[in-house]
């Protein structure tokens, strides 16, 4: 009896050993590679981070894929520092090859959907498809199928959506050729269908540009990269029409920041300036600190450096930013150290002095329109009860004149029109019999007999 009890003793602690192994492993962080060149779209409270290059010099040539097969996320609907940051990963259901340089934005017959277009692809056999789409509501990837004319696969580049949920992807450099382009191609993201938009006046070639849609549904193109790897002046930006389709170019005044590509661009909270963040110089020079971040005033296409307070980080580049809330959030990129997290924070709430900061707190949730006061059931019905009544009396009265009325006027004819010029007695009953005219006035008779 002591030895089977010893050994149910030695089985119980066991298992429960291993249950505390497995769950101390199903609870182990998540913790994505340093990248850049990747993407990042901001879908329903979440931001989805997928591609991108690794970092770390230090792992072997045949693992640069890695980073680019992690797929994940960071939930931006609770407050959360960026010294301990809670990734989630989705890595094991990503179809989309390891790659450098693909493009997304959110987009689709609903909105809730990641578009990610090219990119080039870190494995040894490239992929053919152009587009891959993401549903964020069922987790499933898939590869669409796009009707009209495709163009030649491209990285590097800069998707914009509009409010009608079309894409413009301008530029970027065509894999399997050593060129870059300067051409517009489109793509609806509802009905699936390819098309173009015009090149006329259109900015030089370029690639890891920075370029943000304006509240008149214009899109800005700034700074990029050219194909003998210099910079390009800040010096004017480009505007495309997306109604009209026409480009046009503003020459910049003010404090006007050096060349850069590998910047982000983003549009103000007040949609009266576009905020620019990081980049490289000519020859690959870092940009300094001071220089690291400028706003652009989009009436008048003045530059100036914003007041900053907070712990200044170093200007990073091919990182990617997006506004959410009260903040622009700049994901990974190259050019910082360890020190650094992986995301950092720009409170631009204020525009009279943005504060570089390490907690993040989402905006309150917009209060839903209140709902209209219920109307009383038994009100309505002895309103319904009552209206039938009056309608069904006023119906009865009406047509009860209406008859009461005829009788009247058949009375009236018919004794207008008679006539008893003599009395005979009845020679069999004795009674008195009356004869009647056939003289009678049609005119009268019509007119009183007509209903």
């Amino acid at each position: 009896m002591l030895k089977k009890t010893l050994t149910y003793f030695i089985l119980f602690n066991l298992i429960q050993f291993l249950s505390l192994i497995e769950i101390n492993c199903l609870t182990i962080p998540f913790k994505p590679t340093s990248r850049h060149l990747h993407a990042a779209t901001y879908v329903d409270n979440k931001l989805y981070i997928l591609s991108g290059l690794d970092d770390n010099v230090n792992e072997p040539l045949g693992a640069v894929g890695i980073g680019g097969k992690q797929f994940f996320y960071l939930d931006v609907s609770v407050p959360f520092s960026t010294s301990a940051l809670v990734w989630n990963d989705l890595s094991k259901d990503n179809i989309v090859p390891s790659q450098i340089g693909a493009t997304a934005v959110k987009g689709g017959a609903n909105n809730d959907t990641i578009i990610l277009y090219g990119g080039r692809n870190l494995t040894q056999v490239e992929s053919k498809s152009l587009i891959y789409t993401f549903d964020t509501q069922t987790d499933s990837w898939n590869v669409p199928i796009i009707s009209g004319e495709s163009s030649i696969k491209r990285r590097s580049l800069t998707a914009i959506i509009d409010y009608q949920g079309k894409i413009y992807l301008f530029g970027g450099k065509l894999l399997g050729y050593d060129t870059y382009v300067n051409d517009m191609i489109t793509l609806d993201t509802i009905n699936l269908i390819w098309g173009e938009g015009s090149s006329i006046n259109a900015p030089t070639a370029r690639i890891n540009y920075g370029a943000t849609l304006l509240p008149n549904q214009n899109i800005i193109y700034i700074g990029g990269g050219d194909s003998l790897n210099q910079s390009l002046p800040l010096n004017e930006v480009y505007i495309y029409d997306t109604i009209n389709d026409i480009w046009s170019v503003k020459n910049t005044l003010g404090s006007i920041p050096s060349n850069r590509y590998g910047l982000s661009v983003v549009l103000g909270l007040d949609g009266e300036q576009v905020i620019v963040f990081g980049g490289l110089g000519n020859q690959n020079t870092v940009i300094s600190l001071g220089e690291a971040l400028y706003t652009l005033n989009i009436n008048t296409f003045e530059w100036s450096i914003p007041n900053v307070s907070g712990n200044i980080p170093n200007c990073r580049y091919m990182h990617k930013a997006n506004v959410i809330g009260n903040y622009m959030v700049v994901t990974f990129g190259a050019g910082y150290n360890e020190s650094e997290s992986d995301v950092l924070l720009l409170d631009i709430s204020n525009n009279n002095e943005f504060v570089w900061t390490t907690n993040f707190y989402p905006p309150p949730p917009t209060p839903a329109p209140a709902p209209a006061p219920p109307s009383t059931p038994s009100k309505n019905k002895s309103a319904v009860i009552g209206l039938s009544i009056g309608a069904i009396l006023l119906a009865t009265i009406s047509i009860g004149t209406f008859f009461l009325y005829r009788r009247n006027k058949n009375r009236k004819v018919k004794v207008s029109t008679l006539h008893i010029p003599n009395g005979k007695l009845d020679n069999q009953s004795g009674q008195k019999t009356v004869e009647t005219t056939n003289k009678v006035d049609n005119q009268e008779e019509t007119t009183q007999v007509q209903p």
